[in-house]
């Protein structure tokens, strides 16, 4: 009698611990699902952005060591995907967004609507703030994340700049001097706000005061009534 009671309650820890052991794989699959979802939520978001700014970092003619870096983190993030889900839907979209970034060349005309330069600022902000953090988790030294940076403000600034110019122009050959002269004050006040140092920014400034001056020339106010009495005085 004891020795079936003994064998009843082995067989209920048996039970027991044969639960416990399915419901743990069954959380840890859970939870490795869990992850694996949001960490391919994250990497297809992450991907998204630094393609297209890719893109754009090419459209504006940034420099080739810059596209390279931002192209190497691009690669990592894919591979990542390819290692988590190999076969996906998802896989096979950033593939093909790969592709078609590979192929942007610089555009010759620059920027052509206020649309394309919203979007050019944000996704040049966005590598700006990549590349700091890529600096300080050691992917790149500190001194050249922030030389990047500050070459991707300069980029972004000019490329507002040139395409303020842009629009300037097409409005002038269409006889638009009020609308051209408000583009090329616009481009004038965005170089002036820029944080950089003068002599980076000096050769455009003067290329813009030039055309202002063409559309808005400078009025001659005369030596004005304080001179006209100094010559009377002069004169008696």
């Amino acid at each position: 009698m004891l020795s079936d009671n003994l064998l009843y309650v082995v067989l209920i820890a048996l039970v027991g611990l044969a639960a416990l052991a399915v419901n743990y794989v069954i959380t840890t699959r859970e939870e490795q699902n869990k992850f694996r979802a949001n960490r391919l939520k994250w990497l297809k978001q992450q991907s998204e952005h630094t393609l297209n700014a890719l893109a754009v970092l090419k459209e504006v003619g940034c420099r080739p060591d810059i596209i390279d870096k931002l192209n190497q983190h691009a690669m990592s993030l894919i591979e990542e995907i390819n290692a988590l889900a190999p076969d996906s839907d998802l896989m096979t979209e950033i593939a093909r967004s790969k592709e078609s970034t590979d192929r942007i060349q610089k555009r010759p005309g620059g920027l052509d609507s206020d649309r394309a330069v919203r979007r050019a600022q944000i996704y040049l902000n966005f590598a700006e703030k990549l590349l700091l953090e890529m600096g300080k988790k050691g992917r790149l030294t500190p001194q050249l994340a922030l030389a990047y940076q500050q070459e991707l403000y300069w980029l972004n600034v000019s490329m507002v700049t040139e395409a303020h110019i842009n629009q300037a122009e097409r409005m002038q050959k269409k006889g638009e001097r009020h609308g051209a002269l408000a583009h090329y004050k616009h481009a004038k006040a965005v170089l002036v706000r820029a944080t950089v140092p003068q002599q980076q920014k000096q050769a455009l400034q003067q290329r813009l005061q030039q055309e202002i001056d063409k559309l808005q020339p400078k009025r001659d106010y005369g030596a004005g009534a304080l001179a006209d009495s100094l010559d009377d005085y002069l004169n008696q």
